[in-house]
């Protein structure tokens, strides 16, 4: 009988599902060397959320964590989660950029590559295992698990079958949301391991509570591989401790071997780690049944609570929670799992909040129901497409074999700030925010947002402090002023965040100091500086956003329904559209600029 073998995810998923992705390598390297005594059969260390969130919030270059984890965890398999085409961002991308990044995740330190598509269209799969077995890697294909009327084990057995027939090393069962129970887990996994001939492992989140029982079945069928997080960031939205799990097979024919001394030590480090990071805390942290019933992922309701709160609607909650399996049978059940559940997740909320259903479709909903990210595995609500796209045509084919080549545009396009292919890569997965993090690490001027406030350079300007540190019994938190409320309330809301973490506050003096005369932050700081919409011809967003692009100017003639501005909202885009037919008189934003709903941000006569 084989022992079973674990892979902890403590360096990504589980500070990821938990501490919204904001664990810095230093606090990883101190313990390196204990982590690689242990004999994990892999670390989850890359992938998921973690490249965003090193150039957009810890202004560290990725690519440099994973070279330095290589080099202190040198006896250990080094893990990632990828994408498939979608790799680490939120598009699909030409096959000689999927092609480019895996050989250089190779290079750099990868040994295992977990690879899944959100649709589980193994078309989008494809180049990505093809690119690993090249590199002479580990390809681990993933079947992202989830229950539907158009799901069933049959399907899943299947997937596996050709995942085997691909080359794949082994088969990752996915639970992102928790939704496995231990009798579905036994009835899975006994069918893939009586179907397939390569190694099962299974990544089941603690949510809903069942994931231990799971684990356990799942073993008792011939899963040996399993995902769990060292105890101090376990449960919740992450995964089972790998503590529990390793006393729990000691002595058993499963016995892991795995010393549980040395496991309780890393534990008390993280343990303290976490505190650190206490102002990201989640507020899902405990069992959470409710993803049984609306299959929403830990990770997602953070969002989704966050959005609310902005919209100061938090009230609200359990409505969207209760759009969001109409919206996804709309969009003919894909699983949610990133980028579909941030698609499905921020849809359902425009639809409550507007008060009618679709009457604002994001782009990303557009894209999906036109076939951009793949084949949707269910039918699809024919209304809802011809309301989001009317008569384009639907793309049938692999989705990336409509792309060309664009690795050496994307060179062309950041120049001489890629001082390595690393570079350009990291700018074709975030543009925006890779070619502002490559601007400051020329000027030298990186640092992570919360260390440094914002401050006006001119002279003799009064400082108005939208962005500013406080500190309280010792500890310094970072506030920025995100957006204000209209001055017409008498409890005017401000939304801010601190250290990253979205809050609504009700103060007077902010209303004061928003006010102040001379300020040259005002035009910078996203607070409301945009009049309120009172007519018809007033364009205006239905929740706060990022402006992404403005795409008419002052004497543009334009038609009602056409597009006039982009927003974004919870990584999504929206195209606001014209309410009037008529000519432009005045554009109040410009891109960069956060909004509110019921400011006129562009107004037709």
């Amino acid at each position: 009988m084989p022992k079973v073998h674990i892979t902890d995810t403590i360096l990504r998923d589980a500070h990821q599902s938990l501490i919204a992705t904001r664990m810095r390598t230093e606090d990883m390297l101190p313990i390196c060397n204990k982590l690689d005594q242990v004999g994990f059969w892999s670390l989850e260390v890359w992938g998921g959320a973690t490249f965003d969130a090193c150039i957009r919030f810890l202004r560290e270059d990725p690519w440099e964590r994973l070279r330095t984890l290589r080099e202190a965890l040198p006896n250990t398999r080094l893990q990632m989660l990828l994408r498939g085409q979608n790799l680490l961002g939120y598009r699909h991308y030409s096959d000689d950029v999927v092609r480019a990044f895996v050989a250089r995740a190779a290079d750099n330190g990868i040994d295992v590559f977990r690879v899944f598509d959100a649709l589980n269209d193994l078309r989008n799969l494809q180049v990505s295992i093809e690119a690993v077995k090249a590199a002479g890697k580990h390809a681990q294909g993933t079947i992202s698990y989830t229950t539907s009327p158009v799901h069933s084990i049959a399907q899943f057995v299947e997937q596996a079958k050709q995942l085997e027939s691909m080359g794949c090393d082994s088969i990752a069962i996915k639970d992102m949301a928790g939704l496995l129970t231990p009798m579905a887990t036994a009835e899975l996994v006994s069918a893939l391991t009586s179907n397939v001939d390569i190694p099962l492992q299974l990544h089941s989140h603690a949510t809903s509570g069942l994931s231990s029982m799971c684990h356990l079945k799942a073993i008792e069928n011939g899963c040996y591989h399993i995902d769990t997080a060292i105890s101090a960031f376990a449960g919740g939205t992450s995964h089972e401790p790998t503590e529990s799990m390793v006393a729990a097979l000691k002595g058993t024919e499963y016995d892991t071997e795995l010393d549980l001394e040395l496991l309780q030590e890393i534990g008390f480090y993280f343990y303290e780690v976490r505190k650190k990071y206490h102002q990201f805390e989640s507020e899902f942290t405990g069992v959470d049944t409710r993803v049984q019933v609306n299959q929403v992922p830990g990770g997602m309701i953070s969002n989704l609570s966050n959005q609310l709160k902005e919209q100061g609607a938090l009230n609200r909650m359990n409505e969207v929670l209760a759009e969001i399996p109409r919206v996804r049978e709309d969009l003919g059940y894909p699983p949610l799992v990133t980028p579909t559940s941030q698609i499905v997740g921020t849809q359902a909320v425009l639809n409550v909040l507007t008060g009618s259903r679709y009457q604002n479709i994001t782009n990303e909903v557009k894209y999906y129901l036109q076939g951009r990210y793949g084949k949707a595995p269910g039918s699809i609500n024919t209304v809802v497409r011809q309301q989001a796209i009317g008569n384009e045509e639907l793309i049938e084919c692999r989705p990336a074999d409509q792309l060309k080549p664009e690795l050496e545009n994307l060179q062309k396009e950041i120049g001489e700030l890629a001082k390595s292919e690393e570079d350009v890569l990291t700018y074709a997965m975030f543009p925006d925010i890779a070619r502002e993090y490559l601007e400051q690490r020329e000027a030298g001027t990186l640092k992570p947002e919360s260390l440094e406030p914002l401050v006006s350079d001119e002279p003799g300007a009064k400082a108005v402090p939208t962005e500013f540190n406080v500190t309280l019994h010792g500890e310094t938190y970072h506030i920025q002023v995100t957006g204000t409320g209209h001055k017409t309330q008498e409890l005017r809301p401000f939304f801010v965040t601190v250290d990253g973490v979205p809050e609504e506050i009700n103060v007077e003096v902010l209303d004061e100091l928003l006010q102040g005369e001379g300020s040259a932050n005002k035009s910078t700081t996203g607070g409301s500086q945009h009049p309120r919409a009172t007519k018809p011809g007033h364009v205006s967003t239905s929740m706060p956003g990022t402006v992404v692009d403005v795409l008419v100017k002052v004497g543009d003639e334009v038609k009602a329904g056409d597009p006039v501005l982009v927003t974004e909202a919870m990584k999504m885009e929206s195209e606001i559209q014209a309410p009037v037919t008529g000519k432009v008189v005045a554009v109040h934003i410009q891109k960069g600029d956060r909004v509110n709903p019921d400011e006129a941000l562009i107004e037709i006569e």
